[in-house]
């Protein structure tokens, strides 16, 4: 049996040279149509500073209310929460080979502790829920 010929290493990654320079030509071939054929018109309205669709007048360093942090600090929260569990929910059906509990009670370890850590996520939840932190609608600017 003849033996496979054997491929430049250099060519095995032509397929995603492919997709980043048909990535690049998409973009730029966007870009470029927009800027032959679309109207430019200079006009005040859009060389101004645009701010969240208000008029961006007074000091930039003017004060917030607390409640902007507060929900701020959340989102870290639970952001981490979720960094915690994808690892977790990964390696989920393996756990119990990876801790060497497969045939021991503690085989759902595990799952116990996730459970644990996501009581102690819904409890920080409902205490945020019950101090008002999310409703918005009672917001009388804290400062």
């Amino acid at each position: 049996m003849p033996s496979q010929p054997s491929i430049p290493y250099l060519w095995q990654y032509l397929p995603l040279m492919l997709q980043i320079v048909a990535a690049l030509g998409l973009a730029g071939g966007m870009v470029a149509m927009s800027f032959f054929i679309g109207k430019h018109k200079r006009s005040r309205t859009k060389l101004s500073a645009y701010e969240c669709g208000m008029d961006p007048v007074g000091d930039a360093r003017g004060r917030f209310s607390v409640r902007f942090y507060m929900v701020a600090m959340l989102f870290i929260l639970f952001d981490v929460e979720a960094v915690f569990m994808l690892p977790w929910a990964v390696i989920y059906k393996r756990l119990p080979y990876i801790a060497g509990t497969v045939e021991h009670p503690a085989r759902y370890f595990g799952f116990w502790e996730m459970f644990v850590y996501i009581g102690f996520v819904a409890v920080g939840l409902f205490y945020v829920w019950k101090k008002g932190i999310l409703n918005w609608s009672n917001d009388k600017a804290d400062l």
